[in-house]
């Protein structure tokens, strides 16, 4: 029998299913984990997650396996490099946002730690657990977009940033009858 899921999770698509299941919500604390997030949720901006979720491998293929400091040494002709693969996606904003995300992550990480130190700061260390209601920005994910903005990240709106908290179970959004709002809780 089928365990009942949150209505966005593409059961055809088992990529979304092992996502869904195994990832969305639960609370990440793995810092590589949290980079590579950020970037993808960026990089989902105008598209849809899953689009993003299918070439996911390709872009740890095409980004050096995320190493922020790889990244923050890519220049021109790797974005040129970077704009001929065809496993991601092709946008010249986008690829030249990781780049600069690279280097405000390592002076984030010198001035406070870690982006994960930083990011559970905002909820003192525990998840939000919401009602599984759609929420597309908060109070929040305003001050955490504001303040990555400032610190010179880039594709880091409220709403990106809302998507990433939930993604890295900094919020908990699965949906009251789904067989995983609870589960998610105790895989951290």
């Amino acid at each position: 029998m089928n365990k009942p899921r949150c209505g966005w999770a593409n059961i055809a698509n088992p990529l979304y299913l092992q996502y869904h299941d195994h990832e969305w919500g639960i609370p990440c604390h793995d810092e590589l984990t949290l980079f590579e997030m950020l970037n993808l949720e960026g990089a989902q901006a105008g598209l849809s997650w899953e689009t993003v979720l299918n070439k996911r491998e390709n872009y740890r293929l095409a980004f050096d396996s995320w190493d922020a400091k790889k990244i923050a040494r890519y220049d021109a002709s790797k974005v040129e490099s970077l704009m001929q693969n065809a496993g991601i996606i092709r946008n010249r904003l986008k690829i030249q946002a990781v780049i600069s995300n690279a280097k405000a992550y390592l002076q984030l990480c010198s001035e406070c730690g870690s982006l994960d130190a930083y990011l559970w700061s905002y909820v003192n260390g525990e998840p939000i657990i919401n009602r599984g209601e759609r929420i597309i920005t908060t109070p929040l994910s305003d001050q955490i977009s504001k303040d990555l903005k400032k610190r010179g990240f880039k594709f880091v709106g409220s709403t990106i940033i809302y998507a990433y908290m939930q993604a890295i179970g900094i919020v908990n959004d699965h949906a009251r009858n789904c067989a995983w709002r609870h589960s998610s809780l105790k895989e951290s």
